[in-house]
């Protein structure tokens, strides 16, 4: 079993609180809009790290994290990007792929929107865990906590911060 804590748009920022729950975690994927190094060095110095670059990620960030990251976490295949879109709705830059070879979890960012919702047409899960940085309109900060166990996406929580 692998516990996985997905945030994403931190544009900057990291704080204790944030770093609790990397604490608690096996893993930490971070679905872009890093905003600097420092954040994923104080999540790196903590548990192993999976990420991409956003939009808003210099080229310091895009030296040290893809556009794209497909892996296996255990037996789930898993697609992690910035801009993704949503089932019914995905990005142009994913779409052929993803209707090709479609993973079991698909992540994305970027909207700043918590979302978590299946694909039933292509199996598959999509999630977006909201953004966790102070910056943007979001009300409220949030991220995702969830457990992977063989084929199995179980446990998912959603970690809500006060209002920024």
């Amino acid at each position: 079993m692998t516990k996985i804590l997905l945030l994403s748009d931190t544009h900057g920022y990291m704080d204790d609180d944030i770093l609790k729950h990397v604490k608690q975690a096996d893993e930490v994927w971070h679905a872009g809009d890093i905003g600097n190094l420092s954040v994923t060095d104080k999540i790196k110095a903590l548990k192993p790290l999976r990420g991409v670059y956003g939009n808003i990620d210099d080229a310091k960030v895009r030296q040290e994290f893809p556009e794209h990251n497909r892996f296996m976490c255990e037996d789930v295949d898993v697609w992690i990007t910035h801009i993704g879109g949503y089932p019914n709705r995905y990005n142009i830059r994913v779409k052929d792929e993803i209707y090709d070879r479609p993973p079991k979890l698909f992540i994305c960012g970027h909207s700043h929107i918590l979302k978590v919702m299946p694909d039933k047409k292509l199996n598959l899960l999509h999630m977006n865990p909201g953004a966790v940085g102070i910056h943007g309109f979001h009300k409220v900060r949030t991220m995702l906590r969830f457990k992977i166990e063989g084929k199995e996406i179980k446990d998912l929580e959603v970690i809500e911060f006060n209002k920024r």
